[in-house]
């Protein structure tokens, strides 16, 4: 299974009324128009199809459209609870309404559970530390009734898998606890360095910043060789694979980057994931669809294009009788449409055609999809 971690994080005056932090890191002015047309962002990259929303419907199905045709099986979501507080309660709502499409694509979805959310909520007055594990369990039993329950939630060995980015604040006594909660108990998989800080099944892979300094290819080659180590790859290794690593951190004044990797020309994303493929797991997270922040990025990009969907794609072409394969232009079919959406707003006929588009490429009926943007009118 190829999933891609997505974050559900961006806002945008259009949409939202404001441009959201994770577009300005409260340094970057998005209303600036930078000399290639493109709008001033954190970020070293700039979406294809623009700064856009993650509460946006239209930039929702796009993105899990281009998934479906490029062979990507679901995502794995940057998740941070039920409460409301900072954007934790935005984040939430967006998470659901992306697995809404998800589920209209016949694709998988999971968590990635940030628990860090407990310190900050702590810190910001929110929540008592001695309330901590009380809403732990309130979170997972939310959790176990709407999403693990669900056909359409990412089971391994008919279990729930659940990530942890860490732990960075609950320990084992508390997961323990947290674990009973649900009455289906997920697979608790977390960070290489964080399996001391939870009674965890398993770990997933990440890009191996550190020290703020460029990371050679030959020590996250090395960190790969111990991810996959071992007899058990297949039951307790989510896999991973990622273009680089970029952040914008410094020039945002936030704290030091964390560390660069190169991507090689494209050559760090392919190792990486062929290297994932051939592992073993039964799992694996593609880092990331849209970490913007962290330069992580491999949905379609000004400065990247198609590249890396394309090379999901060379690796997930059916082999099956009758199948039907979707080529490396079948992927400019969603950003159409959602330019189209954009310029056609409010014209009820050709918005009944651009639903009916949408459908179709959900469905991975390219055919259908290409045949009813021709029939819109441009």
């Amino acid at each position: 299974m190829l999933m891609a971690h997505y974050m559900p994080w961006y806002a945008t005056k259009e949409v939202s009324g404001h441009w959201g932090w994770h577009w300005t890191m409260n340094k970057f002015d998005p209303d600036k128009r930078l000399p290639d047309g493109s709008r001033e962002a954190a970020s070293h990259d700039r979406p294809l199809i623009g700064l856009y929303d993650s509460g946006d419907i239209h930039a929702l199905e796009c993105h899990v459209q281009l998934m479906k045709l490029a062979g990507i099986d679901g995502v794995i979501v940057d998740w941070y609870g039920i409460k409301e507080f900072n954007d934790y309660g935005v984040i939430h709502r967006n998470t659901r309404r992306l697995f809404e499409v998800i589920k209209r694509a016949k694709l998988k979805f999971a968590v990635c559970y940030e628990d860090q959310s407990i310190k900050h909520m702590a810190a910001g007055g929110a929540l008592k530390a001695e309330e901590a594990t009380a809403h732990g369990k309130e979170v997972f039993a939310w959790m176990e009734k709407n999403w693990f329950r669900d056909e359409s939630y990412l089971k391994i060995d008919g279990r729930p898998l659940l990530l942890v980015f860490g732990p960075q604040y609950f320990n084992p006594p508390d997961w323990e606890a947290l674990l009973s909660t649900p009455a289906s108990r997920p697979r608790l998989h977390v960070l290489p360095h964080g399996r001391s800080k939870a009674g965890t099944e398993g770990r997933f892979g990440w890009p191996p910043v550190t020290g703020g300094k460029e990371i050679p290819r030959a020590t996250w080659r090395a960190y790969l060789d111990r991810l996959y180590a071992g007899d058990d790859v297949a039951d307790s290794v989510v896999g991973v694979a990622f273009p680089g690593f970029r952040d914008i951190y410094g020039e945002a004044g936030l704290h030091e980057t964390y560390g660069f990797i190169p991507e090689f020309g494209g050559q760090t994303f392919t190792e990486t994931l062929d290297r994932a493929l051939a592992s073993g797991t039964k799992v694996v997270q593609l880092v990331t669809w849209n970490d913007y922040g962290e330069g992580t990025v491999i949905e379609p990009t000004r400065r990247r294009e198609f590249e890396f969907l394309q090379e999901v794609q060379k690796r997930r072409q059916p082999t099956g009788v009758g199948e039907i394969a979707v080529v490396a232009a079948d992927l400019r079919l969603p950003i159409e449409l959602y330019q189209l959406r954009k310029n056609k707003a409010g014209n009820r006929d050709a918005e009944t055609l651009l639903d009916r588009a949408a459908d179709a490429l959900l469905a991975g009926d390219c055919a259908l999809a290409r045949k009813l943007l021709k029939m819109t009118p441009h």
